[in-house]
């Protein structure tokens, strides 16, 4: 081949790429990066709306420029567009859109269902989360409209923006039956005979202590008062019988009249455990439960730091009971 032809093949060649170049970064600015949007958007797509309706919101809420490139982008990203509400990102592209519309990249929220809520108070709480939908309550023949406390499990929950509030606690309460699940074969400390006495007890465990590290040890100290047919003296089941399952005082200070409120819940006037468990539960407060301390504790009182003092006497207590009445005196100077 002679020079001057070679020459001019390569002078083609350059100026095919040229070309290509010119064409995939026009490709790419029309769909990545050419967008009328310069603030986020939201949009909701209802079940069973068409891929021209849609368009037309789209193009009418200044979300996309193109209505033939969005037909064109969801055709390559399958050809189908899923319901759902949508956030769609600053500057985003018609192929951004149309991608996140065919794949169902729905716009989320999580909701965290602390450990210690009682059912009344994660049902507030999801009435309260304005990211969801429809109501808590429900025909009581479909199990997640029949809940009690120790049915559903603490935990965070990330949803689709405008899922039901109903399908958020039937995602807590089939968590908690995993989690039952798990445990099956597991041997129950000494008097517990089946899971509910653990979760119940798990529950008070919970409500009484925070900390991680001393589950097992306020644990301990209810699991020695049932041997000895103790009673248990819990001042959380008292709250939970005051507040009609609610399990929370609202500031209000527990008073030594309270403590012989008539009902099942209050186990300073009952032996052994109540008969359902007084909150939810978290993993800490059951495997407490389960794997309890081997201690000789009968009692124990706040120490002022966030804990606990545990003693084995009632005579040791009482000193324990002081110090923490005189901590008290300070804090409310």
């Amino acid at each position: 081949m002679k020079k001057r032809q070679w020459k001019n093949i390569k002078e083609w060649i350059k100026f095919a790429l040229a070309i290509a170049c010119i064409v995939v970064f026009v490709v790419f600015y029309i769909f990545g990066v050419w967008s009328p949007l310069r603030t986020p958007a939201s949009i909701v797509v209802p079940r069973g709306a068409s891929i021209t309706g849609t368009a037309n919101r789209l193009y009418n809420n200044h979300i996309i420029k193109s209505k033939s490139l969005f037909y064109f982008s969801i055709r390559m990203n399958g050809g189908t567009i899923q319901a759902g509400e949508y956030e769609i990102p600053r500057g985003a592209g018609v192929w951004t859109v149309a991608s996140m519309l065919s794949k169902g990249r729905v716009a989320t929220t999580t909701i965290t269902i602390p450990e210690g809520f009682t059912i009344k108070q994660t049902k507030m709480l999801l009435m309260n989360t304005n990211s969801l939908a429809g109501d808590v309550d429900c025909d009581k023949s479909i199990p997640v409209c029949d809940l009690h406390d120790g049915d559903i499990f603490p935990d965070t929950y990330r949803v689709a923006r405008g899922t039901a509030r109903l399908a958020v606690l039937d995602l807590a309460r089939k968590k908690m039956l995993d989690i039952k699940k798990s445990f099956e074969g597991v041997q129950y400390p000494t008097p517990l005979k089946n899971w509910n006495d653990v979760m119940v007890l798990a529950s008070i465990v919970q409500k009484e202590t925070p900390l991680k590290r001393e589950m097992p040890i306020v644990a301990s100290v209810y699991l020695n008062r049932l041997n000895i047919n103790m009673r248990l003296q819990a001042c959380p089941t008292v709250v939970y019988a005051l507040t009609d399952s609610e399990g929370d005082m609202h500031g209000a200070p527990l008073l030594s009249g309270h403590l012989k409120i008539n009902s099942p819940y209050n186990t300073y006037i009952n032996n052994g455990l109540p008969p359902h468990p007084i909150a939810n539960v978290g993993l800490d407060a059951i495997r407490g439960v389960l794997k309890p301390a081997n201690t000789k504790y009968l009692y124990f009182v706040a120490d002022g730091r966030g804990g606990h003092k545990f003693s084995k006497t009632y005579d040791e207590h009482q000193k324990n009971h002081n110090e923490w009445r005189e901590i008290k005196k300070e804090l409310n100077k």
